[in-house]
């Protein structure tokens, strides 16, 4: 199983303070944003420490691809009613793009975004077009685009919006699908079915095109359509069907990555990548309230 969770990319360790603090997990992969998820503020690679973190990760045998990059959330790429921040997000996310080719990953999420006052025809046509921008980019670095939940007017909600955007595209080898398990959960599939969701995300779009998975839980119940994350085993999927999705044998080979609440301020990564592994439930280690009180 390929298991980490988001770390932080921070001051004075940055690339290599994100690798330190996936490895006292145990865990074999990672996630990280380059700088705030909120804003563009970013500091130059030559400060990231990256030399020091791709030297962590060979000394641990963890393969690079196994780094996944986060695109900020202020970048939506369905916005199709204002060119001068459309062409702004997207010269930024071409820079994310370099990052994320600097650091060495190779997946680098971006959520397909909200069409706003418009309609999701038109939110859909404008996320192909604003990609486009970007053009045969040379790094070797591939777009997943995230299934959501549905709030507000998102995008990505159904497969086959995103098999459509997959479709459209110019180059279809810079573009894969992280799957959220919380996020297609609160948008109606059943997570309890995993190799259902498998077999129709492989009629409507092609497993070979799943290239991450972020695997949490959910506050909400099915179809809710909310997005609330909730630590494993402790929300409305549970820890069976999730650990069922976690080892199962058609998606061994893709990064799952934990994005789950702190609990008590603390970081609940290590306990829940160890009872991943182990098959074991325990809430109490975590620290939280049982299920029922977080519903």
């Amino acid at each position: 199983m390929i298991i980490g969770s988001h770390v932080g990319m921070k001051a004075p360790d940055y690339y290599a303070g994100a690798v330190k603090e996936a490895l006292s997990y145990e865990a074999n992969a990672l996630m990280l944003y380059t700088g705030a998820p909120q804003n563009t503020r970013r500091i130059p690679a030559e400060r990231m420490k990256i030399r020091e973190g791709r030297e962590l990760l060979a000394q641990a045998g963890i393969d690079p691809e196994h780094v996944i990059v986060h695109a900020p959330y202020i970048i939506n790429p369905a916005n199709s009613t204002n060119e001068e921040t459309a062409a702004f997000a997207m010269d930024f996310l071409y820079r994310e793009i370099q990052r994320t080719a600097e650091i060495g990953s190779r997946y680098l999420v971006l959520h397909p975004g909200a069409y706003t006052t418009t309609d999701p025809a038109t939110g859909l046509k404008a996320v192909t077009e604003n990609l486009e921008r970007l053009g045969d980019y040379p790094e070797d670095v591939m777009i997943c685009l995230e299934t959501m939940a549905g709030k507000g007017t998102e995008l990505g909600t159904a497969f086959e919006q995103l098999a459509q955007l997959l479709e459209n595209t110019r180059y279809p080898s810079h573009f894969g699908i992280c799957l959220d398990t919380c996020h297609i959960h609160d948008a109606g599939y059943d997570m309890h079915d995993f190799d259902g969701i498998l077999d129709e995300f492989d009629h409507v779009i092609g497993l070979e095109h799943l290239k991450v998975i972020h695997l949490n839980d959910s506050r909400n119940p099915r179809g809710s359509r909310k997005d609330r994350h909730a630590n494993i085993g402790m929300g409305m999927i549970g820890f069976e069907a999730l650990y069922r999705a976690a080892h199962n044998i058609r998606t061994e080979h893709v990064p799952k990555i934990l994005e789950t609440p702190y609990v008590g301020g603390n970081a609940p990564y290590g306990t829940e990548i160890a009872m991943l592994k182990s098959g074991m439930f325990a809430p109490e280690r975590l620290n939280a309230p049982e299920r029922k009180e977080l519903l």
